[in-house]
């Protein structure tokens, strides 16, 4: 059993798909009645989800079979919509590789995908970025921002923010004020502060996804970069 595998059956939510690994050691009888407590809880939600099945890293005619009888299961039980097996993944970065690049190159030249925008994003207004975003002023309550990487706000953020979309779970979310109506990371959502919450607003802080949730932490102090040996692209 891998350790994404301690469990029977894990679920959770990425970009617009249910993410199931389950163990394909078991039998398939008990693998659905595990299937059963955490749909049972979706109720409505998991009607027409599309939905992932994932038995390890092993690909074999067993496991293809296991995933359309667990597939047929939950359609016929809960009327979920397209279930698929997970794509292949990406060729593993070579991250010496981009530190020799990066020593070679001069930083200056280098064009990122970040998008800057100044002044406040009020509400009813919806910014979305490719990839990184930084907002030099403040997100009001009832707007919106989008983005496929990091998203950082240089002043209050009151509104709703939703970072490493569709999938990116390394994604953060930083604010030197922190109150946001709701924050997502890759398939990960929390709720905000509750309007009127007193919050001291002292020191920045950042939202980054650990275990399985989402953690808010003092930025100052939890720095998520600090770790890091080498500047890297992000």
């Amino acid at each position: 059993m891998t350790p994404n595998q301690e469990l029977p059956v894990k679920l959770k939510g990425v970009g617009d798909s249910l993410w199931v690994s389950v163990n394909p050691d078991l039998p398939v009888d008990q693998l659905k009645t595990e299937l059963n407590k955490p749909f049972e809880r979706l109720k409505h939600l998991a009607i027409n989800a599309r939905v992932i099945i994932d038995t390890g890293d092993a690909d074999s005619s067993d496991h293809d079979r296991l995933i359309a009888e667990l597939g047929s299961y939950l359609k016929a039980q809960f009327q979920v919509g397209h279930v698929t097996k997970p794509t292949p993944p990406k060729r593993a970065v070579n991250r010496n590789r981009i530190r020799q690049q990066d020593m070679g190159n001069a930083w200056h030249h280098y064009r990122n995908d970040g998008l800057i925008i100044a002044g406040r994003v009020r509400s009813g207004q919806k910014i979305q970025a490719r990839k990184h975003l930084v907002i030099l002023g403040d997100l009001n309550p009832g707007a919106e921002v989008i983005a496929g990487g990091d998203i950082i706000i240089l002043g209050c953020l009151q509104g709703k923010a939703s970072a490493g979309q569709p999938d990116n779970e390394e994604a953060i979310i930083m604010a030197l004020e922190f109150k946001p109506t709701q924050i997502q990371i890759g398939g990960f959502v929390a709720a905000g502060i509750a309007e009127g919450t007193d919050r001291n607003g002292t020191y920045p802080e950042f939202a980054s996804v650990e275990n399985n949730a989402i953690v808010v932490d003092n930025y100052t102090k939890g720095n998520p970069f600090r770790r890091l040996a080498w500047p890297e692209v992000r």
